[in-house]
């Protein structure tokens, strides 16, 4: 018989290990509660190598980690700093191991990855030569399995190197590394010798690359580089194969109105106009004005709306933003292929659109066919062949809405450059009543409407572009140039300041801020402005004379005369900067270089006499009589009416003694004379002519009859009291000698110090602003 408590076996009455009966001397304690609490843990001892080890190899973990995260981060600098310390830190884990004995215990994977970041951090910071040694230890450690893949790594520095030889070199050791299980890296490697043989000019060994490729998976970029490359070897029937192989790539992307249910049709472009809920309300108006058939109000009507605003968010998502870029993408490479090869494929460049037209009609791409023919006109253009784009254009007149706004809005910017502003006006209409939202359009609508002066209804329409599309350039220049015309000058600089904002490399969105800028008289900002379009265009004779007037003004005559100086030795037949810096030697007495500008503006304007009237002048002011003499005679050798030269011979001949004063007089008394007579005669007939008119609204013809006999008698007999010109005068004594003259140095002489400038009355160069043309779309 079994004990108290003992553990018997299982039998068919009890189970084997309980018993109703308690062990003597126990208690019950299920949870062992009775033995108190358990020991504590050990403490981990860091002085032992393991743990140190291990520390270690954390934070050299944590320092790739901080590496890759700065490197992210845009800041290079520090991202080879922290790889570098990983690498120290590094070879110290591989020391300690060494020592402790655990030499297998070595991780392979975080050397590899030490090293790796460590030469993209190189690469990174345009460190080649060390980048290629990093790379290269990892290369030829044997212990790194598929390392030779990193070939690729080499051969792109090479690329940035401009070693070609080298880059395909390893490009190809790189391929040999890889099997043909990795078929796209494979083709992305043979792409990237197909470029490096372009970059060469071996073209023909760049399309055995492009060519292999597309049989093997074609794609649009290596399409597009064939076609460059059989361009580049001008092999036109390569160039229409390779066309048409670049038209069969398939894109991969599904149709875009799978999303579409056949009893609800979303107004697409009102939805991609309009977002939030105040503009739901023109979503509806827009939804209505596409789909009369529907209620206008109701749950019905919502709910079309719901389930429409639901479909734009789906087809708006990141999948299909990509989609659609690889197809804008596609059709970009198909649209510049075709007008690359259209001249060259076929006798005449109209053949050759035609072909490719053809070719796409029956692609994927049939949508850009009439792109292709806006294209061909377009090229008619720059042929100067307007006859022929006009043609081309007025077909699209009875197509579909986009391609009529298009064709329309070209037909317009070509009347426009015509001056057939009516003509301009008519087709900006139309295009606009084909696609209100076209910019172009817009534009050229107020480009019409400035030209008529109209300056406030431009200004809507070019406010309308912008508001249809905030990016148009052209409409935010012609918005700032008709605010300057309303001179509302704080709302132009704003204009030019945006302007500014998305170009900001233009000199003339520059200029037009300093020329803003000094009507607003802030003439220091004009200045700075100015300073930044020499910077862009240093060559600009214009911008430097314009700099140069702004210093006169301010009164800064040594930086006026620099600027002047540089503006006249880049284009030395400005009267304006000629006559500037003529007066300036006139004002500090340096007669001789005066000389020198006012013998350049006699080549610009010879028939000016005023100009050779200084040239003299300046002569006799330093002191050299004699040729001032000459200068004079010379003068009035060419100009013999010429008052002011008579004068001046006259003054000189009696201060020097000559016996030619008496002729002198003589011939200045008869230009007198016959100038004094020619006034008379043109005020006579302008009174007589007034007269005729006011008796002729009078009703008196015989009148009218009369007094125009009697003027014609009053102007004979003032003609016939003209002397011959052989006739000569009486010699007047010297004492009758007028020697009064009026010296043509004065007014120079006189000058303000600042602000003033002498203006030519008849100037060949206008002054006008920089790019002040309207710039059609």
């Amino acid at each position: 018989m079994a004990q108290d408590g003992a553990a018997r076996p299982m039998s068919a009455v009890r189970a084997a290990g309980f018993t109703s009966s308690r062990a003597r001397g126990s208690t019950f304690d299920p949870l062992g509660q009775s033995r108190g609490p358990a020991p504590a843990l050990e403490e981990k001892k860091e002085d032992l190598p393991e743990e140190k080890i291990k520390i270690l190899e954390k934070k050299v973990n944590d320092l790739i980690t901080e590496s890759c995260m700065a490197q992210s981060m845009g800041n290079s600098q520090l991202a080879l700093e922290k790889a570098k310390e990983a690498e120290r830190k590094e070879r110290a884990l591989v020391r300690q191991r060494e020592q402790s004995g655990n030499v297998e215990q070595i991780n392979v994977d975080l050397t590899y990855a030490i090293l790796l970041n460590l030469a993209n951090q190189y690469e990174n910071n345009e460190m080649y030569p060390e980048a290629l040694s990093s790379y290269q230890l990892i290369v030829k450690n044997k212990m790194f399995t598929n390392a030779g893949r990193l070939r690729v790594n080499m051969a792109n520095i090479f690329v940035k190197q401009k070693n070609y030889p080298k880059a395909i070199k390893f490009y190809r050791m790189a391929l040999d590394h890889i099997s043909d299980d990795y078929k796209e890296m494979r083709i992305k490697i043979m792409q990237n010798i197909g470029t490096v043989f372009v970059l060469l000019g071996q073209y023909s060994d760049a399309i055995t690359s492009f060519e292999h490729i597309m049989s093997k998976s074609p794609n649009i970029r290596t399409g597009y580089n064939l076609i460059l490359c059989y361009y580049a070897t001008r092999d036109g029937d390569a160039m229409k194969n390779a066309f048409q192989k670049l038209l069969s790539v398939p894109l991969g992307i599904d149709d875009e109105d799978k999303y579409i249910s056949a009893n609800t049709e979303p107004p697409v472009s009102a939805f991609r106009r309009w977002r939030g809920p105040q503009q739901l309300r023109r979503a509806i108006r827009a939804f209505r004005s596409k789909s009369p058939t529907r209620p206008e109000k109701g749950p019905r009507f919502i709910d079309d709306i719901r389930s429409n605003m639901l479909v734009e968010a789906i087809k708006n998502d990141k999948l299909h933003q990509m989609e659609r870029e690889l197809k804008a993408r596609a059709e970009k490479y198909v649209m510049t292929a075709a007008k690359l090869i259209a001249p060259a494929i076929e006798v005449s460049f109209a053949a050759g659109f035609d072909w490719c037209v053809d070719m796409v009609k029956s692609s994927q791409y049939v949508e850009l066919a009439n792109d292709l023919e806006i294209n061909k006109a377009i090229t008619y253009l720059r042929q100067k062949d307007f006859n022929q784009a006009v043609a081309i254009l007025k077909t699209f007149e009875k197509k579909d809405s986009r391609v009529k706004s298009a064709a329309s809005t070209n037909l317009s910017a070509l009347f426009f450059l015509e001056k057939d502003y009516d003509q301009a006006e008519r087709y900006a209409d139309l295009a606009m009543i084909a696609d209100r939202y076209n910019p172009g359009a817009l534009v050229n609508k107020g480009n019409t409407e400035f030209v008529k002066q109209d300056y406030v209804k431009a200004a809507e329409f070019f406010k309308e572009a912008l508001r249809n599309d905030s990016s148009c350039t052209e409409a935010l220049r012609n918005l700032g140039l008709t605010y300057k015309k309303l001179n509302r000058l704080e709302d132009a600089l704003d204009c030019f300041l945006k302007l500014h904002a998305i170009l900001r490399d233009s000199a003339e969105v520059m200029y037009q801020l300093a020329d803003t800028y000094e009507l607003l008289e802030d003439p220091q900002q004009a200045i700075e402005w100015l300073m930044q379009v020499i910077s862009v265009v240093p060559n600009d004779p214009k911008a430097l004379a314009k700099l140069g007037d702004l210093h006169d003004v301010e009164g800064d005559k040594s930086q006026a005369l620099h600027y002047y100086c540089e503006s006249f030795r880049l284009f030395p037949c400005n009267i304006e900067v000629i006559e500037w810096l003529a007066a300036y030697y006139v004002q500090t007495q340096l007669y001789e270089k005066a000389i020198q500008y006012f013998e350049r503006a006699i080549l610009v304007q010879p028939s000016e006499v005023r100009w050779q009237l200084m040239v003299a002048s300046c002569y006799r002011r330093s002191g050299n009589y004699q040729k001032s003499l000459d200068t004079y005679k010379e003068i009035h050798r060419k100009f013999p009416e010429n008052v002011e030269c008579l004068r001046f011979l006259v003054r000189l001949s009696q201060d020097m003694g000559l016996q030619e004063v008496q002729d002198y007089a003589a011939k200045m008394k008869k230009v007198e004379k016959m100038k004094e007579l020619r006034e008379q005669r043109v005020k006579s007939a302008r009174e007589g002519s007034a007269r005729g008119r006011r008796e002729g609204s009078a009703g008196s013809v015989d009148s009218g009859r009369s007094s125009s006999s009697n003027k014609g008698e009053r102007l004979g007999a003032q003609v016939m009291s003209l002397p011959a010109s052989n006739e000569p005068y009486e010699s007047s004594t010297p004492k009758e000698l007028d020697a009064s003259y009026v010296d043509p140095l004065g007014p120079l002489m006189e000058r303000p110090k600042t602000g003033a400038k002498v203006r030519v009355d008849d100037d060949d160069f206008a002054d006008e602003d920089l790019g002040d043309e309207l710039l059609p779309e």
